[in-house]
């Protein structure tokens, strides 16, 4: 796949903006716009708390996050504007939401996670409002998981790297997917790209599995390995912020970056 250069919008294959209300949606809300509000949130990694219905705090700075991220006006408020940008964004399974909070089950609306492997009822007690408290049921020990995962990064925060490396580069060689994924955290470290996994994936224009909706493939257990390979210190694109498919790219600028090495189809650069 091919690091898009220029600006575009995201896909119009995003959901649309009347997923939601009209209403602006604001702290002390309830009801099933905040719901929708807060599974998108989580979506994309930005609100980790309950998706119960009540426009907390905890919303209110995931939405700030969100707004600071893409470009918005922060107010936390979820108006119009805002409101199409996330839904653009993000994806929301109402119908699974619904039915889980009714069963007092534990899960994740993380799109990463396949559906039926949050399913799980609550234990120790837990109801409605605690659907984040438990994490989804663990791989076998042979596969590699978020837990433990060293620098602050959560579960969320792999999945949706896993998932952006699978949509770029799944036909690249291991070592090729590695690089991608430490070109993501090359620029969560850079002042010059925003500093969550959230914000620099969903940066408008910055990646074509973004764009054309690959993003929500789910990823293999090798695009996996290879976040976490990443993260542990592995970096083969030697410390390149962008990369590009010579091949396909239709931007000039990214020919004048300086080229540190290729890698499979993809020129890795400065």
């Amino acid at each position: 796949m091919v690091l898009m250069c220029s600006l575009f919008m995201i896909s119009s294959e995003g959901e649309k903006a009347d997923a939601f209300t009209n209403q602006v949606i604001q702290h002390g809300a309830t009801g099933e716009d905040v719901i929708e509000l807060q599974s998108r949130l989580q979506y994309i990694g930005y609100y980790n708390g309950d998706i119960d219905g009540v426009f907390g705090w905890g919303t209110y700075w995931a939405l700030r996050n969100f707004q600071y991220e893409f470009g918005l006006p922060i107010d936390g408020l979820a108006g119009a504007e805002t409101k199409e940008k996330l839904a653009k964004a993000s994806k929301y399974n109402k119908e699974f939401v619904k039915k889980q909070i009714e069963k007092g089950n534990n899960f994740s609306h993380y799109g990463g996670t396949d559906l039926e492997k949050q399913k799980g009822s609550a234990d120790g007690g837990g109801g409605k409002g605690t659907s984040q408290t438990k994490p989804a049921p663990k791989p076998t020990p042979s596969k590699p998981t978020a837990v433990n995962t060293p620098n602050g990064f959560s579960q969320n925060d792999i999945q949706l790297m896993a998932n952006a490396v699978y949509g770029e580069s799944r036909g690249e060689p291991y070592e090729g997917q590695v690089a991608v994924a430490a070109v993501i955290l090359n620029r969560i470290d850079s002042s010059a790209f925003p500093n969550t996994a959230a914000g620099v994936i969903f940066e408008p224009g910055a990646f074509t599995a973004v764009a054309d909706g690959q993003i929500w493939l789910t990823p293999n257990e090798k695009a996996k390995e290879a976040v976490l390979d990443a993260i542990n210190g592995w970096d083969p694109s030697s410390s390149a912020l962008y990369y590009f498919n010579p091949a396909t790219a239709t931007s000039k600028w990214i020919w004048s970056r300086p080229q540190i090495k290729k890698i499979g189809k993809h020129i890795f650069c400065s």
